[in-house]
């Protein structure tokens, strides 16, 4: 196996132990750097980890880097912020710069391969600022509910795939490709087992997270932030996903990090959500930091493609690995190939793929650090 191939790790614990064995590494350049951890609720050995310091002569900058929020997307996430240490850290000038990178903001998706926390609650539809977590919201999902949430065990992946795609092409004649988009994935706050849950209240993952974004906000100046997630977009081409707060427009980002892929997350170009972690950030910035500089973006590396019948293919993974989570499949081949698709949907084991992955993550990297005055000086 080659070095770029190692970078994406098998396990949870495998993941999580790697990361703090960096510390080491880190502290050749920020020797006061300390690692800490919060341990989720609950009987198992599941954390959110960061690492944290401060510049070594003065807090002019820092840099942000954060993982699986979307927990199975955190197997890519890790890959990408390992090759970050390895490759872009000792690039970055520690007299002036801070760091915060953060691994595993929802440890038990990661270690269960769901994207969702143990209680069902997709994350990134919780970074509410004003902690409104309204059930009546987004009262079109309840139109969709019961295609996107079927309550009946998987029996039969044929059957069920004529009756999902018969349906999905009902619902598109009936709304229209953008007006159905919009309702699924926007969020919602009342169907505690359907998909894009964002549960009653902050949950404790978004709770330690908005903690250290308050804490490191006030110490810096200048903040760049970079998020990382898997499913959307070309299968061989990552997006930087801005949030739709950002003053400037995606063209305007081409140009200033020379990359070739940038959207908004807005209908038009993206997809809107409610309570987005990267729209959380602007908000926290404009209401309680207005005077720093943020640029805050998300790593979109898609999976499946962006024609028609993959991007199809996306929604169909999800309802039935959501589906057999919480009534089961007929037997354990049928559970099997629901947990490979699912996978496949959100971290492929295609070499070229994950090579392909690293490519995207350099260049990103390379343009978004020079754009933003982050390189030291030569």
């Amino acid at each position: 196996m080659d070095n770029i191939l190692e970078l994406f790790p098998e396990t949870y614990e495998s993941s999580r132990q790697r990361f703090r064995e960096n510390l080491a590494t880190i502290q050749k350049y920020w020797p006061e750097a300390k690692s800490s951890a919060h341990y989720i609720s609950g009987d198992e050995d599941l954390s959110i980890d960061w690492i944290y310091s401060d510049g070594l002569e003065q807090n002019d900058k820092v840099l942000i880097f954060t993982t699986g929020e979307h927990g199975v997307e955190c197997y890519v996430g890790s890959a990408m912020l390992q090759r970050f240490i390895d490759e872009y850290l000792p690039r970055l000038n520690p007299k002036t710069t801070g760091l915060l990178l953060v691994h595993a903001i929802n440890p038990w998706g990661m270690k269960n391969h769901r994207r969702v926390n143990a209680s069902n609650i997709d994350l990134n539809r919780t970074f509410l600022y004003d902690g409104m977590f309204d059930p009546h919201f987004n009262p079109e999902y309840d139109s969709v509910d019961a295609f996107l949430n079927p309550k009946k065990q998987v029996r039969n992946l044929t059957l069920d795939n004529l009756r999902f795609y018969a349906h999905l092409i009902s619902r598109l004649i009936r709304m229209g490709k953008n007006a159905l988009k919009y309702t699924v994935l926007l969020g919602q706050y009342r169907h505690p087992q359907g998909l894009f849950y964002g549960g009653t209240g902050y949950q404790e993952e978004t709770s330690t997270i908005i903690d250290l974004y308050r804490e490191t906000f006030n110490s810096y100046n200048q903040i760049l932030h970079l998020d990382m997630h898997t499913g959307y977009g070309p299968r061989f081409q990552m997006s930087l996903v801005n949030s739709a707060f950002d003053t400037l427009s995606s063209q305007e980002y081409v140009r200033k990090f020379n990359y070739p892929l940038v959207v908004a997350a807005n209908p038009e170009e993206f997809y809107a959500v409610q309570g987005d972690m990267i729209d959380f950030v602007y908000t926290l910035c404009q209401q309680e930091f207005p005077n720093k500089s943020l640029y805050s973006t998300s790593f979109e590396f898609g999976t499946l493609g962006d024609t028609a019948h993959q991007q199809a293919g996306s929604p169909r993974a999800m309802v039935l690995e959501n589906q057999m989570y919480f009534h089961g499949a007929a037997d354990e081949k049928l559970a099997n190939r629901i947990k490979h698709d699912f996978e496949e949907l959100f971290n492929p084991g295609a070499s070229d793929w994950r090579r392909k992955t690293v490519e995207d993550a350099d260049k990103a990297f390379e343009g978004i650090l020079s754009g933003e005055g982050y390189f030291l000086e030569n």
